[in-house]
């Protein structure tokens, strides 16, 4: 079976193989193909996997390729995680939002708006070509915004393409550790959103909702990650853990502060932290897999820092540095491609699931996984306050893909001008201008 990786030379690819290189099962993935850009990134990772590969007898065999269409001839999964602008784009991307006193995250806000603006009409290009050169291949989504890029590559590639996060999975583990669940796999996580934009409403072990036990406790909600970034009162309030992200929403000028008294952006921070890793590929000599593990560590200990330092929580515990996207990633390969059924939090089509949105829109649910793909299981409606959010997101989200796909300046600033994290139409305008200023990827808009 061969794999396809689009943003082949992305720091967190060896992740991905190294789950490859642990699930040795029949049927499985034989053979990785990595497209970047990038001549010189694709060459660091390649050398990183080929460490990891070295002892594994057996291991996916590697090929790398400038070539995109050469990349997608053949795959049977495409895995999509490519960075549009690079960690340069992100660092503008942030820096620009900062500057007129908005959120600037990747995902979150203007940033996110100025992120998909220019992934968008790459994304779909990618989509079509997939469509023509490789039409029986799953597509799984990683690129940011997961749910809106999903959503632009599914107008032309429908249910063959799911996008995936490893946030829900990773705030599932966390609220089902701190119950003492024994087996987290067994555990049904009432998870319902956007991607980046949900709660966990239910935590259900055999038949029986756990959550209501969590909620009740300040000593265990103040135990994990999501309690001490929102506290036990609020999340009690909410009767629901939300995804971290909510947290740039519920706090929003407690982390706006944070952001613009940091000493840099997290984008200018891993845009200089990968530079020295993949600097110090150039020497023929360097140890790969260990200078990756390095940088890694503390990519993954650095995490949403400001948004801790605002809340007061403290350092990241131990068992929250390990990832998990990879996981999602890999069983979703494999629940296709063997028709092992599984239950996975992933981004699709709403279909029927959430009233409140259209049958076409992307959203972040439980689905069962098949042979046939990924099917979004019936939820209860969300709360009020929650639907309000979501639909508000998903339209200034619908507005981006008009823009992408008119081309228009004007749609642009409506997506700005709508988001609830962006105050006043007057920044909007100077968003979108700040934004064409700095991005050569967003010349389209006329």
């Amino acid at each position: 079976m061969r794999l396809t990786i689009l943003g082949g030379g992305g720091f967190r690819v060896p992740l991905v193989y190294g789950a490859l290189l642990a699930d040795r099962g029949e049927g499985g993935v034989t053979e990785v193909v990595l497209h970047d850009l990038d001549a010189g990134r694709l060459s660091a990772i390649t050398r990183v996997l080929a460490e990891q590969a070295a002892p594994v007898a057996g291991a996916p065999a590697v090929t790398a390729t400038t070539d995109l269409d050469e990349a997608l001839r053949g795959a049977d999964f495409v895995f999509s995680a490519i960075r549009v602008g690079g960690l340069e784009g992100r660092a503008n991307d942030e820096r620009v939002a900062l500057a007129e006193g908005v959120i600037g995250q990747e995902t979150v806000g203007a940033g996110g708006i100025a992120y998909g603006l220019r992934t968008v009409p790459v994304a779909v290009d990618i989509a079509r070509r997939v469509a023509r050169l490789a039409p029986d291949a799953w597509v799984i989504n990683f690129t940011n915004p997961a749910g809106l890029v999903t959503e632009a590559m599914s107008r032309h590639l429908g249910d063959r393409v799911i996008g995936i996060c490893d946030s829900p999975v990773g705030l599932g583990r966390r609220i089902a550790r701190v119950l003492g669940v024994k087996n987290p796999a067994e555990a049904w996580i009432d998870y319902v959103g956007l991607n980046h934009l949900g709660w966990v409403r239910g935590l259900r072990v055999g038949g029986r909702d756990e959550l209501p036990r969590l909620l009740a406790d300040p000593a265990l909600l103040s135990s994990f990650e999501e309690g001490k970034l929102f506290g036990a009162d609020w999340l009690r309030e909410l009767g629901a853990v939300p995804n971290e992200y909510l947290h740039y929403y519920y706090f929003n000028r407690e982390t706006l502060l944070a952001y613009q008294r940091a000493e840099r952006t997290r984008g200018a921070f891993l845009r200089d932290q990968q530079a020295g890793f993949y600097d110090g590929m150039t020497d023929p000599q360097a140890q790969a897999l260990a200078a990756w593990e390095r940088t890694r560590a503390e990519r993954e200990a650095t995490y949403m820092s400001e948004n801790r330092e605002t809340a007061g929580a403290g350092e990241r515990d131990a068992d929250d540095l390990s990832g998990g996207y990879e996981k999602v990633a890999l069983a979703l390969m494999r629940a296709i491609a063997r028709d092992e059924r599984t239950t996975l939090i992933l981004n699709v089509r709403n279909r029927h699931t959430l009233s409140a949105l259209d049958t076409d829109a992307v959203i972040e649910v439980p689905c069962l996984v098949d042979a046939n793909g990924a099917h979004p299981v019936a939820v209860d409606p969300l709360p009020g306050h929650a639907t309000g959010l979501v639909c508000s997101v998903k339209a200034v989200e619908r507005e981006v893909l008009a823009a992408a796909e008119s081309g228009s300046r004007a749609t642009a600033l409506k997506a700005f001008a709508l988001h609830p994290l962006v105050d006043s139409v007057n920044v909007a305008r100077r968003l979108v201008e700040g934004y064409t200023a700095v991005h050569p990827g967003l010349a389209y808009l006329v």
